[in-house]
């Protein structure tokens, strides 16, 4: 019986729906882990398909074509290489399964299929799937492991079969989505079952963006005293051999790969710019446009699309009108320059009065209010969109999470665009953001190291400068006062009297519920952006648009 087996993590970037990329992926990786000494090689859940892959998964020529792509990976393991443990979706007697597949000697040696399928947040895995029996080891090369999918890890049922089944070693394969707050959660639940079975566990996670999602990776292994012994880097593709002995009748983990922690906001970060990369890459645009007002929004969204896509594949416009600031415009230029990017320039106070013109008998005559206001914003959006179908680029918006919660942006005027880099980023945290990218440059980044969102841009007081001496906090509370609120109401869902309980006053803590309920048709029509948090707007935070109840009702 062998003593030793050298296991690899294959922490690699899958896209929905490319089989064949896929595979090919798969097949690199098992080439690398090969030239480790690897026995055996696991990689993520539904690697072959992407992940999640939503109902493309119930196309029946979809399941055929994973089908033939399994036995031709399989095909590949005749040569004496190391097996494979991956994830992909399999049929058996007419049932769809989330299975994990143990390929060797050029077959499906066998298949385990996920007992807990998640049914809440980003995740619809039950109206897709069949929920699998529990199951017993996989044996390999002498070692029996205990093999778990994603969701089956948060529950004590699966490890505990596996456990009285007579496994050495539990591996748990994932699809687990990016949270500002999740890896301490991901760890403390694979404590738990490492405490209850006694056994030690390899914990393997896909890395990439997919849509609204964004996979952080960070795969590990912890001991069965439950030391970390290896650490895979954050959202980063990766492949790392662990070695493993049997010592009176214990699995030890032989290997000692660690990467460093990483601050949140680093994280967040690493996050966003990753969640665009692939974005644009997954869907081949051949860049992008931002609109720079020479506020921190934009400056910030256009410091990510650099970083995650190169100055050469960003470009800039600055669409100033009589509201504009002189400093404003000199920001905006100033972000561009530090960036590197390519900045143009179209004035729109011929346009704006080109429409007021045209308007004159339908508007109400006197001051100009939202209406004017939108008109501009609305002119904005569609010079971008012209360019945008002029080049293929993809307009970038720039709100953040403050605005788009309390309808603090114009419909088809500053929300036009294909992508949202701050969707679910406060405005508290964007200062946050800019502040920390100026001191620091992260790892992959295509971008320049040093200032690249401008000081007198990150202290400023923010303004959509739609009208003179217009100010966000004139219609708005403080961003700070206002980010908590909203924190608790989104993230959190207090009540009124909880919020009011750490010294907010009812009529504004009322007001923003308010305008947080009524702006739910906005965000209904905003494009998807990376989810950060556990109540993002999009697929996780779903509330209707037509609803009556109000805070105090």
């Amino acid at each position: 019986m062998a003593k030793t087996i050298n296991i690899c993590i294959a922490q690699i970037n899958p896209t929905v729906g490319d089989i064949k990329g896929n595979l090919e992926k798969v097949i690199q990786a098992r080439d690398e882990a090969s030239t480790l000494g690897a026995d055996l090689m696991v990689t993520s859940e539904l690697v072959i398909t992407g992940y999640p892959p939503e109902d493309l998964i119930l196309k029946r020529s979809f399941q055929e074509s994973v089908h033939n792509a399994i036995m031709e990976l399989a095909n590949h393991t005749k040569d004496g290489g190391p097996s494979i443990i991956l994830g992909a979706p399999w049929v058996e007697d007419d049932l769809l399964y989330n299975s994990l597949l143990f390929l060797e000697e050029g077959r499906v040696a066998t298949q385990r299929f996920k007992h807990h399928l998640p049914n809440y947040g980003v995740f619809d895995e039950a109206r897709v799937f069949n929920p699998g029996d529990l199951g017993g080891p996989i044996y390999v090369r002498g070692f029996r492991l205990g093999c778990m999918i994603c969701e089956d890890m948060w529950f004590s049922d699966v490890s505990e079969c596996l456990q009285e089944s007579g496994a050495e070693i539990l591996i748990s394969i994932n699809g687990s989505p990016f949270e500002s707050e999740k890896e301490d959660e991901r760890l403390s639940h694979a404590v738990s079952r490492i405490k209850e079975t006694g056994l030690p566990m390899i914990y393997v996670n896909q890395v990439g963006g997919q849509d609204e999602l964004v996979f952080d990776g960070g795969s590990f292994a912890l001991s069965s005293e439950c030391i970390l012994k290896v650490k895979a880097p954050v959202f980063e593709e990766s492949i790392i051999s662990t070695n493993w002995a049997k010592e009176n009748n214990t699995c030890i983990c032989k290997s000692n790969v660690i990467t460093g922690e990483e601050e949140r906001l680093s994280l967040i970060y690493k996050a966003i710019t990753l969640g665009l990369r692939d974005y644009v890459k997954k869907n081949s645009f051949p860049g992008v446009l931002i609109g720079l007002s020479g506020g921190i929004d934009s400056a910030l969204s256009a410091a990510v699309a650099v970083d995650a896509l190169g100055p050469g594949k960003v470009r800039c416009l600055t669409m100033p009108s009589k509201y504009t600031g002189k400093d404003s415009l000199e920001d905006a230029y100033h972000s561009a320059h530090l960036l590197g990017v390519e900045v143009s320039t179209i004035p729109i106070d011929s346009l704006i009065s080109a429409f007021e013109l045209g308007l004159s008998e339908v508007l109400a005559s006197g001051e100009g209010g939202t209406t004017e206001e939108n008109i501009q914003a609305r002119i904005r959006g569609i010079i971008l969109m012209a360019l945008s179908n002029k080049s293929g680029a993809m307009v970038l918006t720039t709100g953040n999470k403050s605005e788009m919660s309390v309808g603090y942006a114009t419909l088809y005027g500053d929300m036009c665009g294909g992508y949202s880099v701050l969707k679910d980023v406060y405005k508290t945290t964007v200062f946050d953001l800019a502040k920390w990218r100026n001191m620091n440059f992260p790892t992959g980044s295509l971008g320049s190291s040093g200032i690249v969102v401008p000081e007198r841009v990150i202290h400023k007081k923010p303004s959509a400068e739609l009208a003179y001496d217009q100010f966000d906090e004139d219609t708005l509370p403080p961003y700070d006062v206002l980010d908590d609120i909203l924190y608790r109401l989104v993230e959190n869902e207090q009540t009124i009297q909880e919020i009011e309980s750490v010294g907010y006053k009812k009529d504004t803590i009322s007001e923003i519920w308010n305008m947080l309920d009524i702006a739910e048709y906005k965000r209904r029509q905003a494009p998807p952006g990376v989810k950060l948090t556990r109540k993002s707007f999009g697929k996780e935070r779903r509330y209707p648009i037509t609803n009556k109840f109000r805070a105090d009702s």
